[in-house]
């Protein structure tokens, strides 16, 4: 039997990417690994659904700060600096920083594990903040320096670390992620009609999901749209949280005359969205540039047709059944578009053969190989 020990903070407070990979991997450990103790260290508790679900695992505890930290608001410090000796303190073998980061203060006796998602802060730093790309760099440098293993989701991040962080490659194992077992419930006709009618859904749309923001890359499809304005006359539902960048979508669909095609929906709730991707078309994830793609896994498990990006990790998500277009071209989007809708054999073998493909990120699978990298630390 292990003690496992995680910096849980994600878990409790996101609820997208990084906090959907923590609860993934802590309810996977759980269920397939039963015999082990799991910590969840977390500056602050949740009453969200999927929180209290993982807390209902009898092997997961979760532990807070003292009231006399919490009262004088030092949870950052809690966190950052305190964090390794009192997983020490409380007998845990590991201590597993699931977002990129482990504690500033290292204690020698505690074996440590970081989970790196990806450098795009390093990669891309004009998309950020000039303090918080100082900040991150920072944190993952440190991580990386005194965590026992790393662990890339990718083969593309583990090949940044190693370009941009010069990371030893044999201190690094590449554990994928998976997507939560809601997206993998094929949902019956009512149950799909109410969510269309909850968002006014048309009958047939394509879908992207993310949020709005540049390196998404949503313009690319709206360009797509455009160019086979009269072939292409089917909706875009777009998911996600908005930015500036939706300014920039709403002014080109407006500029080309495609604005009453396009649905924004930035409020939906979490166990509508498998709903709405299982009603999809065709599902597009242009993105120029990620550290896996998770969506790309949700809408192949739900049965929907993808379109996605050459290059960086996307293959590796998505595999060989999926249409990869270049992100910068439009036109290939629209030729990749127009294929699936008009070729049902096509679809059909997309969509099948591309759910034999995502097994590999099945959540027994993924747990095996993040037990195998704790035994190493071990």
């Amino acid at each position: 039997m292990m003690k496992i020990a995680f910096d849980a903070k994600r878990a409790f407070t996101n609820f997208t990417g990084l906090g959907n990979y923590s609860r993934f991997m802590i309810k996977a450990l759980s269920d397939f690994y039963p015999e082990n103790q799991y910590l969840l260290y977390s500056p602050r508790t949740s009453d969200h659904k999927e929180v209290t679900d993982l807390l209902l695992q009898k092997n997961v505890k979760v532990r807070i700060p003292s009231r006399f930290v919490s009262k004088l608001k030092l949870h950052s410090i809690w966190r950052s600096y305190m964090l390794g000796n009192i997983a020490v303190r409380d007998r845990a073998d590991i201590l597993h920083g699931l977002s990129n980061e482990l504690p500033l203060l290292n204690n020698c006796r505690l074996k440590t594990v970081v989970t790196i998602h990806d450098l795009l802060f390093i990669r891309y730093p004009e998309l950020y903040n000039r303090l918080d790309v100082i900040i991150y760099k920072k944190k993952a440098r440190h991580a990386c320096k005194v965590a026992d293993r790393i662990i890339a989701i990718s083969q593309q991040t583990a090949d940044d670390l190693q370009e941009f962080l010069g990371v030893d490659p044999s201190k690094i194992d590449i554990v994928y992620q998976g997507c939560l077992p809601q997206f993998k419930c094929e949902e019956e006709s009512t149950g799909l009609r109410m969510v269309s009618d909850k968002y006014n859904l048309p009958e047939d749309f394509l879908l992207n999901v993310g949020t709005i923001e540049a390196r998404k890359n949503a313009l690319l499809i709206l360009k797509a749209l455009a160019i086979h304005k009269h072939h292409l006359d089917i909706p875009l539902v777009i998911v996600g949280k908005a930015t500036k960048y939706k300014n920039e979508l709403v002014a080109y669909a407006e500029k080309e005359g495609i604005a009453d095609r396009i649905i924004f929906l930035h409020q939906v709730n979490f166990e509508d969205l498998p709903k709405i991707y299982q009603l999809a078309k065709v599902f597009i994830y242009p993105s120029i540039f990620e550290g896996f793609g998770i969506p790309i896994i949700e809408a192949i498990n739900s049965s929907v047709p993808v379109i996605t990006s050459k290059g960086s990790c996307f293959s590796e998500a998505g595999g060989p059944d999926c249409l990869y277009v270049d992100p910068s071209n439009a036109e290939e989007l629209a030729e990749a578009i127009l294929l699936i809708l008009t070729n049902s054999k096509l679809a059909n073998q997309m969509r099948n053969k591309s759910l034999d493909y995502v097994k590999r990120f099945e959540e027994e699978k993924i747990a095996a190989d993040l037990m195998e990298v704790y035994k190493k630390v071990m």
